[in-house]
This record gives C-alpha cells, sequence and structure tokens, in this order.
C-alpha cells in the first residue's frame, strides 16, 4: 500500500507565499512523474505543476513564472513553491504521483493521490 500525505497550506494574503509538501511511504520501488492539482469549489480538478523523475518540470499558464515545483527522490517528497498569491488560487491542491511497485518479477505502474490541502488567500 502507498500513502501520499500533504502539508503545508493554510490562509495567505495576497501577494504572500506557501510551500505545500507531500511525501510518499508504503512499498515503493520508484516515482516516475509527480504532480500538483487544484480544486477550486465546485469546479473540475486540474494539473497546476508537475515534474519527471529527472527533474524536468512542466506549469499551467496560470501559475508561470509564480510557481516553482521541485522534488527530492531519496525522500520521495515533491514540493509547491507557490509565490505572488492571488485570491484566485484559492483552492484545495492535491498532490499527485505515478508509483511504480514490484510484484514478483512485475512492475506495475499505479497513480496514487493525496488527501488534499487547503489554500485559501484572502485578505
Amino acid at each position: 500500500q502507498v500513502q501520499l500525505v500533504e502539508s503545508g497550506g493554510g490562509l495567505v494574503q495576497p501577494g504572500g507565499s506557501l510551500r505545500l509538501s507531500c511525501t510518499a511511504s508504503g512499498c515503493i520501488f520508484s516515482i516516475t512523474d509527480m504532480g500538483w492539482y487544484l480544486q477550486p469549489p465546485g469546479k473540475q480538478r486540474e494539473l497546476v505543476a508537475s515534474i519527471t523523475s529527472g527533474g524536468a518540470s512542466s506549469y499551467a499558464d496560470s501559475v508561470q513564472g509564480r510557481f516553482t515545483i521541485s522534488r527530492d527522490n531519496a525522500k520521495n517528497t515533491v514540493y509547491l513553491q507557490m509565490n505572488s498569491l492571488k485570491p484566485e488560487d484559492t483552492a484545495v491542491y492535491y498532490c499527485n504521483a505515478a508509483v511504480q511497485i514490484r510484484i514478483l518479477t512485475r512492475t506495475l505502474t499505479q497513480n496514487y493521490w493525496g488527501q488534499g490541502t487547503q489554500v485559501t488567500v484572502s485578505s
């Protein structure tokens, strides 16, 4: 079993910063892609940023230049540094990881989600 545990959400004023963390634990062989998604109230979940195991990253246009995704492969942890936050960034943020597990001689890739952490940007 694999678990993703997020932390770092909270209330911040417009223009402020927050750093989200997400750590994967369990029967992990390796992790390929990791990412952060947001889900505003009443809307669908959407990709914010993703990063490969080699460190290549991509971002949604709405956060380009303000958010930075990074990861520590040794700790199975992904981070999201969020700067210049805006009220429209308010949402529940979810961590996602494509985890490879070994079963006998087979390697399987399964997608896992964290429980979500609330980010509220308001004065």
